[in-house]
């Protein structure tokens, strides 16, 4: 097993008319041995490109990839002990999955047919698919598919798994345990894994670390928590969470943040990270807003209930500030066993220890909360 390096890995298609377009901008990520990380992003930001030169199913235009000391830059796809996992599941519809899970090393590799045999059975074993071997894949379920096509991969004992939306033609039930299947197989596995999805919640529940990509560039590689609780700008904490996190653009105005319907006041070490900044936004996470009865303190904001999405555990709720247009709104997230009424008066606390700060020309943050108060649950055993 080896370390998988991007450096600095630039990919540029030429359209009909000449132009240019660049797919991938100057990406760099370090995945460790035994890492599991995923590749997240709005469609067209880059990311099944990024794979696809990974698996070495597309040239690089500049930059290089190295799996441990070894440059992957111009070697050929079956030259880099690398399998990959298709959106489609890419099976042989003519063939059994006996034959399915066989065909890459009968075809790749001079092992003999027993062994293959055994690692076939063994996978299929572990996939929970050993009854189904002598099935065609038109015979099978969309989980028992997926389940397939990864048993194809797994057989090959590769350095680097790489898996493209694996998951996304299945319903949100199977998908949900999917996941975890998913999790407890590379754990058990230990390889190296680059996985590729548009679903952050997937990207938050599966991967060891994240890498968030834009338009081709790389916007912040992190820990699930990190890239939640420490967006490194705008893009970034809009994407991940859903709710999306509140924004609200407010103006710098000695130790306040002036917006349109509010004024918010700043302790000294928020105005501090704040330095001189003017134009900024302000932003805070809906489960970080607490609804109370009346006004407290000088974080207290009166407003007035919109919308309420009750989702059973929790309750989505859109507020309006008092005075604001009805497309002013913004939510909170509080507890299902919390009742509001649409056109209820509210006062919504948006505590300071919570709050994020951006410069909005660079959507760079200025101010995050930070994860030092994390609780861990220690277990006695």
């Amino acid at each position: 097993m080896a370390d998988l390096t991007l450096d600095n890995v630039t990919k540029v298609f030429t359209d009909d008319d000449g132009s240019d377009i660049v797919a991938v901008d100057n990406v760099s990520i370090d995945i460790d041995d035994g890492e599991f990380l995923v590749l997240v992003g709005p469609s067209g930001c880059g990311k099944s490109t990024t794979l696809r030169m990974v698996a070495g199913l597309e040239t690089i235009t500049s930059g290089d990839i190295q799996l441990g000391d070894t440059s992957l830059t111009g070697k050929d796809p079956q030259d880099r002990d690398i399998a990959m996992v298709f959106q489609s599941y890419a099976l042989y519809p003519h063939m059994t999955v006996r034959t399915n899970m066989s065909f890459g090393l009968q075809e790749s590799t001079d092992l003999p047919d027993d062994e293959i045999d055994t690692r076939v059975e063994e996978t299929a074993e572990m996939m929970g698919i050993g009854d189904l071997l002598d099935r065609k894949p038109g015979e099978l379920s969309g989980g028992q598919q997926q389940r397939v096509a990864l048993g194809r991969a797994i057989v090959r004992d590769p350095e680097v798994f790489l898996m493209d939306e694996p998951l996304s033609n299945l319903d949100a039930k199977l998908r949900s345990s999917m996941r975890t299947e998913l999790q407890r197989l590379q754990e058990d596995l230990g390889v190296t894994t680059i996985y590729v999805t548009h679903d952050q919640t997937e990207a938050m529940t599966m991967a060891d670390k994240i890498a968030i990509l834009n338009d081709g560039k790389l916007q912040q590689v992190g820990t699930p928590l990190e890239c939640y609780h420490e967006p490194a700008n705008l893009f970034v904490a809009g994407f991940i969470g859903e709710p999306s996190m509140n924004f609200f653009d407010v103006e710098r105005v000695g130790e306040k943040l002036v917006h349109d319907n509010f004024e918010y006041e700043l302790s000294d070490e928020t105005a501090n990270a704040v330095a001189e900044a003017n134009e900024l936004v302000l932003g805070i996470r809906p489960e970080d807003i607490e609804l109370r009865t009346e006004v407290e303190g000088v974080h207290d904001f009166e407003t007035t209930v919109d919308v309420i999405e009750p989702m059973g555990d929790e309750n989505n709720v859109y507020l309006t500030f008092d005075g604001a247009s009805d497309d002013e709104t913004f939510v909170a997230n509080i507890s299902g066993m919390q009742h509001v009424e649409s056109g209820q008066p509210i006062v919504a606390h948006i505590p300071e220890v919570a709050i994020h700060v951006f410069e909005r020309r660079s959507g760079n943050a200025l101010r995050n909360r930070t994860l030092d108060n994390v609780e861990e649950l220690h277990v006695q055993l």
